[in-house]
């Protein structure tokens, strides 16, 4: 008997307030062409003023909840990727424990950028296996637009704002690569590389926000070969390979390096959920978002084996293969 950390509900929460590509025409040297040759993105989501990331996350986390047809009660620890929290502390899974009303249990936040979900993925999957937790609501969330310099048209119309929760469930499996639930997991890291994707600003540097800055062609190049390696890695630990694959589910910042990923893959296309065209750049929100959102379009179904796969500042990378 091995116990499996199991998918057992998904969610998401997109803000209201839709930005189309055109609306930088205004103030931009930019089009929405483009915006979509280059990116793939056609529309982001902008969190309203005073809308928060753990406003955004508590809204994603009810709607996994309804998904599974649990409550708060039911759960033993909140864990949050996000590199957009409300406040310096407390932990926006404090707040997000606070907002669904769970009393008893732990919450705590992860910050690995883009990789955040995918790091979060792999740490509640620990909890599971050692006993630690029973249930986790892992939550991706972010309030990106917060970081932007609208000024800069290489990254200003690349983000969005959003959160995605998945809640995992310790089960018994078999121990085979047939067992539902997370099969492994692989992260990685290369501070060398922290100029390429960075904010300017922070609590012991400068006391100030800062804004978000990114070597776009240095980051494509990185992400391309190491998303591929990282996929290739997770899934030879679980005895797999790519044509076991039935859904990548990449994290969403570049349609043109979400497509070079998948031929590195030897996948095509229509093994990928793609959401980035609706949503942008969502930091470690998108890889949940994409999760719920092919759930709800009816692509993954239970038994589909998917990879998860994103990069991020750090340079922060990483995968997990779980079957849903």
């Amino acid at each position: 008997m091995t116990i499996r950390a199991v998918v057992r509900g998904v969610g998401h929460y997109l803000p209201e307030r839709v930005v189309e590509n055109a609306e930088f025409e205004a103030t931009l040297e930019t089009t929405d062409e483009w915006i979509r040759a280059r990116t793939g993105i056609e529309r982001r989501h902008v969190a309203a003023e005073g809308q928060t990331t753990s406003m955004l996350a508590v809204e994603a986390a009810k709607a996994a909840l309804v998904d599974a047809g649990l409550t708060a009660d039911d759960l033993d620890t909140i864990v949050v990727a996000t590199s957009t929290p409300d406040l310096t502390f407390p932990s926006v899974g404090t707040m997000v424990q606070a907002g669904l009303g769970m009393h008893h249990g732990f919450a705590y936040d992860i910050q690995a950028v883009c990789a955040g979900f995918v790091y979060a993925l792999t740490n509640a999957n620990g909890l599971i296996l050692s006993g630690q937790a029973k249930r986790v609501m892992v939550i991706g969330a972010e309030t990106f637009s917060r970081l932007m310099d609208w000024e800069d048209r290489g990254t200003c119309v690349l983000f969005g704002d959003g959160a995605g929760a998945l809640i995992l469930e310790a089960q018994e499996g078999e121990g085979t690569s047939a067992d539902r639930g997370i099969l492994s997991t692989d992260l990685n890291s290369d501070g060398r590389h922290r100029d390429l994707l960075y904010v300017d600003g922070g609590v012991s540097s400068n006391g100030e926000t800062g804004k978000l800055r990114m070597q776009g062609n240095a980051v494509f190049r990185h992400a391309v070969s190491k998303l591929a390696e990282t996929a290739h890695t997770a899934l030879e630990k679980a005895g797999l390979g790519a044509d076991d694959v039935d859904w990548i589910v990449p994290h969403q910042a570049n349609l043109r390096i979400i497509s070079a990923t998948a031929e590195k893959m030897g996948l095509t296309m229509d093994k990928v959920v793609v959401t980035v065209q609706d949503h942008g750049n969502t930091s470690a929100a998108s890889i949940p978002l994409a999760l719920s959102v092919g759930k709800a379009r009816g692509q993954i179904k239970e038994g589909d084996l998917l990879v998860t796969e994103a990069i991020g500042g750090g340079l922060a990378w990483g995968s997990v293969v779980l079957r849903w």
